[in-house]
């Protein structure tokens, strides 16, 4: 395949739309279902190069869920705990493949962001994972490869208009990389920089016990937000991103933005919201809506008379803010990716309140000194990887 052409662009009126290889080859993908738009492919193509560099960081099983050119979720394959099954909606699905359990962490992250999300995959897509694709909305998928059965389950969502699409994992794009923007074209070189251990070598607090577990954590940060619309940062706990700020003007508001994601994901985990009374035969979004807003200021939204009774069997408690911030002490060892320098140490008793004990940012910023004084504070462990990593 040569090229592909699409309904339309970013928008209907953008027409016509196509992808094609500039040089004349074959494109490194097939599409074996469905019909893939403009958006489809950005989120593919920049979802396959996050989990594919996640399956070499780590050895492990990696995916990631999409939306608009940033990833909502991205984690790599450890089990998941009885509390996680639970808030990810998986505990009706029996044993959970690896690759399962990195797409069942990916998506449950942030689920209300996942929604109607573009999938990527670092391995062969087997059952385990097909089955869980194929509940959730979603748009499609990418892998280098799928099980047959797999397959075959994965054609028939959407009423058999789901895009699956499978890519060559020896490809390597070519080293300058062109983009027109108002009718001019822009040329760089591919960003071709591989993160790892090395990167945190040079640790600048009192602080300098980073553990293997956080270092895992700091890379998964850092390959994310690699392939996040900047500016960015991304909180990461036990090899799954919890928290990610996309687009950002103000570093200050991705670190809110993040970490208001990351607290949400661990709220869920409470029992007092693990308990709440749905009624039978509430789906999964309108429960994760449900949560979203109980968890949330908002909470009277669900609570009010005339509201709760068509959620819940009875009533529940409000979920005071004492309460919730009592909660949210106990999450601790979370780890955060920052894309460009700290400018001031705001983003680190931001950081401070969501659990986090370990940061990786580039440093270089004229107030550093505050920012490190802010981390000491905390008896943080921050180390400056000299590396920025912005996405557009």
């Amino acid at each position: 395949m040569k090229e592909l052409q699409l309904k339309y662009g970013c928008n209907p009126n953008q027409k016509p739309s196509r992808v094609y290889m500039e040089d004349g080859s074959d494109l490194p993908i097939e599409v074996l279902n469905g019909k893939p738009g403009f958006i489809n492919l950005l989120d593919a193509f920049n979802g396959w190069q996050l989990v594919s560099e996640l399956k070499k960081a780590t050895g492990l099983p990696a995916a990631t869920s999409f939306k608009h050119v940033s990833p909502a979720g991205a984690a790599v394959g450890l089990p998941l705990s009885d509390t996680l099954k639970k808030i990810y909606w998986v505990e009706d699905m029996g044993e959970l493949s690896p690759l399962a359990c990195a797409y069942a962490r990916a998506r449950g992250a942030d689920r209300m962001s996942s929604f109607g999300d573009f999938i990527s995959l670092s391995d062969k897509c087997d059952l385990a994972t097909a089955k869980l694709i194929k509940r959730e909305v979603s748009d499609g998928v990418i892998a280098p490869d799928y099980d047959e059965d797999a397959l075959e389950l994965l054609k028939a969502k959407k009423k058999g208009n789901y895009a699956v699409i499978k890519v060559d994992p020896s490809y390597v794009p070519a080293a300058l990389e062109k983009k027109q923007v108002f009718g001019v074209t822009f040329e760089q070189g591919h960003n071709f920089i591989e993160i790892g251990d090395d990167m945190f070598t040079n640790i600048v607090t009192e602080n300098k016990d980073l553990p293997q577990q956080a270092k895992i954590d700091l890379i998964i940060s850092l390959i994310t937000l690699k392939y996040t619309q900047s500016n960015s940062v991304c909180y990461v706990k036990d090899g799954q991103a919890i928290g990610i700020g996309a687009g950002q003007q103000s570093r200050i508001h991705c670190t809110r933005l993040a970490g208001s994601k990351a607290d949400n994901w661990f709220l869920r985990q409470c029992p007092k919201v693990l308990e709440l009374p749905f009624l039978d035969g509430i789906g999964r979004a309108d429960r994760d809506n449900a949560i979203d807003l109980y968890i949330g200021e908002d909470y009277m939204d669900v609570l009010a008379e005339g509201k709760w009774q068509n959620i819940f069997k009875t009533k529940p408690e409000v979920f005071t803010a004492e309460e919730k911030r009592a909660w949210l002490d106990k999450n601790t060892g979370v780890a955060l990716g920052s894309d460009a320098f700290f400018p001031f140490g705001d983003n680190i008793e931001r950081a401070a309140r969501s659990g986090v004990s370990y940061v990786a940012q580039p440093g270089g910023s004229v107030r550093d000194d505050n920012v490190i004084a802010a981390a000491n504070d905390h008896n943080m462990v921050m180390a400056f990887t000299g590396l920025r990593l912005f996405h557009h």
